[in-house]
């Protein structure tokens, strides 16, 4: 694993580091191919969304790229995680009047998924936990990440892939590490996410990429019933790209990858070859 922390190539932050103590940062999870930052555009762009929500300085955008090239050249294939802090500051909970953020940069293996999980389909359940509610949070991927923590540990089956998250009202939101999307009718439905959850850079490029290829595609409030009832469900993030559904607790989908599933796959694809 290749570190940076603000420049420098070291695995040690201060103890006094507001990211640490509550959480108080950002984080990106970027896909590197061929030592290249994948859909970097994309990902800084919600990365300054988060620091206008929680009012931290956005580093300069040059810095960034030089340092997460630094961090990735070389690799073929590999993770790239990108941590902002607000930085140091002493004990309560009051934000620094000036904040001095903290970067870190690290690179991590790719990580070795079966193949066929893209080609046959994964295992889904729905998890126990309930999300927490919070529009000003909604959307960003700050650092606090317990949610998630507790709900990845309530299974250990390995043939299980991923699990589902709902909110308090029964809403279905997004996997643990994934946004997702249903196919009903030959239209693409995606949970709303303006009360909670992680508007995600590939769920993003997933619905323009359906808008340039005639597929209706709209977020909407959704309930497991309508997971159900769906003719195709899949899950996204920007390590998988797309995971077909193959089965969601009882719930078979077939034929799996379905149609709309597969040709949005083969479109995706090919924009991060390209």
């Amino acid at each position: 694993m290749n570190l940076l922390i603000d420049g420098v190539p070291t695995d040690r932050v201060a103890v006094t580091d507001r990211g640490l103590h509550y959480g108080d940062g950002l984080f990106e999870t970027i896909a590197v191919i061929e030592g290249v930052p994948e859909l970097w555009e994309r990902h800084l762009h919600r990365l300054c969304l988060g620091c206008e929500r929680l009012a931290i300085p956005m580093p300069d955008a040059d810095l960034l790229r030089a340092e997460a090239e630094r961090v990735c050249a070389g690799t073929r294939r590999a993770v790239l995680k990108l941590i902002l802090t607000r930085g140091h500051g002493g004990r309560g909970y009051r934000p620094p009047q000036e904040a001095r953020p903290t970067r870190i940069l690290a690179r991590y293996p790719w990580p070795d998924y079966p193949a066929a999980w893209w080609q046959e389909g994964v295992e889904v359940r729905v998890c126990r936990y309930r999300l927490s509610l919070n529009p000003i949070l909604a959307g960003i991927k700050h650092l606090n990440r317990l949610d998630q923590v507790l709900a990845r540990g309530e299974w250990s089956d390995p043939e299980i892939s991923e699990g589902l998250l709902l909110d308090p009202l029964g809403h279905v939101i997004e996997g643990t590490m994934s946004n997702l999307f249903l196919v009903r009718t030959g239209r693409l439905i995606t949970p709303d996410l303006t009360q909670a959850g992680i508007t995600g850079v590939i769920r993003g490029l997933i619905m323009d990429t359906a808008a340039t290829l005639g597929i209706s595609c709209h977020s909407a409030p959704l309930t497991l019933t309508d997971l159900m009832d769906a003719d195709e469900l899949f899950l996204c993030n920007s390590i998988i790209g797309i995971w077909p559904v193959r089965l969601l607790e009882s719930r078979v989908y077939k034929p799996v990858p379905g149609a709309i599933t597969a040709r949005l796959s083969e479109a995706i694809a090919a924009i991060r070859q390209s």
